[in-house]
C-alpha cells in the first residue's frame, strides 16, 4: 500500500494511491495516525495525482540520519580510507523535522551557501512494533557551512537543516519484502539526476547494516516512536556531488533552476528544482573571551 498525503484546494488529506490517483480517508484521519495503528478506510473519490500537491507523507516526531553505505564514507574522507570506527557501529544525526518539504516542491539555497548539494537516500519509518514503511529521502546540504561547524567537532547542524525532501509517499514494508536478498537487505535500484544527466546510481543493499538493525541501535538505551523516521544515509556511486568531489571529480555544485530528480525501485521517484535563497546579512563572529577572572 502507498501513503500520501497531499493538499487540494487549500485543503490536506491523507490517501491511498493506486495508479494515477489518490483516494482520501475521512477528514482529519493522518498518515501517522495510520503509522501508530489507527484503523481507517478510504472514502473519498479517487481523484489524479496530477491534480494535488504532495507532501511530505508525514509528520514524523523524530528524523535520525545514519551513514550506512562504506562507499559513501570512503569517497567523502581524505585520503580515501574509511574511519575503523565506522565499521563498529552505526552513527546517525538528528535532522530538523519541521524543514520536511514535499516530493515536487522548490528547494531554496541555504543563506549563505555557495557549495549546495544533494544526498539520495531511503528512509524507513518506524510503526507500534518494528518497520511500517519505506520513502524516497533528499537529506540537501549546504556543504560550506557544514565543514565550517564540524571543524569545532559537531554536527552537522546548519549545514543540513534548511530541507530535506520525502516523498512522494510511504510504502508500507510488505509491498516491498520480495525485494529482500538472501542477507536480509533490500535490494532496491536508486538513482538519482541533475537536469536530467545521471549523477549516481546504487544499490540499497549496499548498506553496512539492514534497517532492522538501524532500529535497534537507535533504541538502545532510549526510546523510538511510531512515525520516527530513520533515513540511510547517502549512497556511494554518485550519491551526493561532496562523495565525487572527494574523488576529484570537478563538477559545479547546485545552483537556482537546477532539477533534482530521484528514483527508488518499488517506491517512486521525487524531482525537486533549487531556487534562490533568502539574502541574510554575515553572521556576526564571535567575541574573542576577554581573559578576565572573578575576583
Amino acid at each position: 500500500m502507498r501513503l500520501a498525503t497531499y493538499e487540494h484546494g487549500g485543503t490536506v488529506h491523507a490517501g491511498v494511491v493506486s495508479g494515477d490517483g489518490v483516494r482520501a480517508f475521512a477528514a482529519g484521519v493522518t498518515v501517522l495516525d495510520l503509522v501508530r495503528g489507527e484503523q481507517a478506510v478510504p472514502s473519498g473519490p479517487s481523484m489524479p495525482l496530477a491534480d494535488v500537491r504532495l507532501l511530505p507523507p508525514l509528520e514524523p516526531p523524530s528524523v535520525r540520519d545514519f551513514v550506512a553505505f562504506e562507499e559513501h564514507v570512503e569517497g567523502m574522507v581524505a585520503p580515501g580510507a574509511v574511519p575503523p570506527e565506522w565499521y563498529e557501529a552505526p552513527t546517525f544525526y538528528f535532522t530538523n523535522p519541521t524543514a520536511l518539504i514535499g516530493a515536487h516542491d522548490d528547494v531554496p539555497v541555504p543563506p549563505g551557501s555557495k557549495r549546495f548539494d544533494f544526498e539520495l537516500e531511503v528512509a524507513a519509518v518506524l510503526g507500534p512494533d518494528g518497520i511500517f514503511g519505506y520513502t524516497i529521502l533528499n537529506d540537501w546540504s549546504a556543504r560550506d557551512l557544514q565543514r565550517r561547524e564540524m571543524k569545532v567537532n559537531l554536527g552537522p547542524a546548519k549545514g543540513k537543516d534548511s530541507a530535506t525532501t520525502l516523498g512522494p509517499w510511504l510504502v508500507t514494508a510488505d509491498e516491498l519484502e520480495p525485494y529482500r536478498d538472501a542477507d536480509g537487505f533490500l535490494a532496491l535500484a536508486l538513482r538519482v539526476s541533475v537536469n536530467g544527466t545521471e549523477v549516481g546510481r546504487d544499490l540499497l543493499s549496499n548498506m553496512g547494516w539492514p534497517f532492522e538493525e538501524l532500529a535497534a541501535y537507535a533504541a538502545r538505551g532510549t526510546s523510538v516512536r511510531a512515525g520516527d523516521v530513520l533515513g540511510s544515509g547517502t549512497c556511494g556511486n554518485g550519491g551526493c556531488l561532496a562523495e565525487l568531489w572527494g574523488r576529484g571529480d570537478p563538477r559545479e555544485p547546485l545552483r537556482p533552476g537546477d532539477v533534482v530528480e530521484m528514483t527508488v525501485e518499488g517506491i517512486g521517484t521525487i524531482r525537486n528544482t533549487v531556487v534562490p535563497g533568502v539574502s541574510l546579512p554575515p553572521v556576526r563572529p564571535a567575541r574573542p573571551r576577554p581573559r578576565r577572572r572573578p575576583s
